[in-house]
């Protein structure tokens, strides 16, 4: 695949997780700074990484959640939380993941997962 189908698989995918009103949105707050950025992103991550279905866009999902809680990355947690129900993510999963997170990370860190965790479900109407 070249660059620009690249880039092009990863914005599908990108906005079918994230959803296309807050990609468009992020896309078009670029700016010199971060445009470049922004592109090699899409095609690298969403492109070549979630592009490559040999893993299932829940299962990719659950393990972004599980990853990004034990770096602490609470606003990108946040994000792929969403992104996590809409590829198909359970309230119960949700709950069991952050579940690992404490386990193997520390509890405080799994506190800050639950309280992110409970504005997204109550925003889903899940909780």
């Amino acid at each position: 695949m070249t660059q620009i189908d690249l880039f092009e698989a990863g914005l599908a995918k990108r906005k079918s997780t994230l959803g296309a009103e807050y990609v468009e949105k992020n896309l078009a707050a670029a700016d010199d700074l971060t445009k470049d950025f922004q592109h090699a992103m899409t095609a690298w991550c969403w492109g070549f990484g979630w592009g490559d279905e040999t893993i299932d866009v829940k299962t990719r999902s659950m393990m972004n959640l599980t990853m990004l809680g034990a770096l602490g990355k609470m606003h990108e947690w946040e994000l792929h939380c969403k992104g996590a129900i809409t590829n198909g993510c359970t309230f119960e999963e949700i709950r069991a993941i952050v579940h690992v997170i404490a386990i193997y990370c520390g509890v405080p860190q799994g506190i800050e997962c639950f309280r992110s965790a409970r504005k997204v479900l109550e925003e889903a109407n899940m909780v």
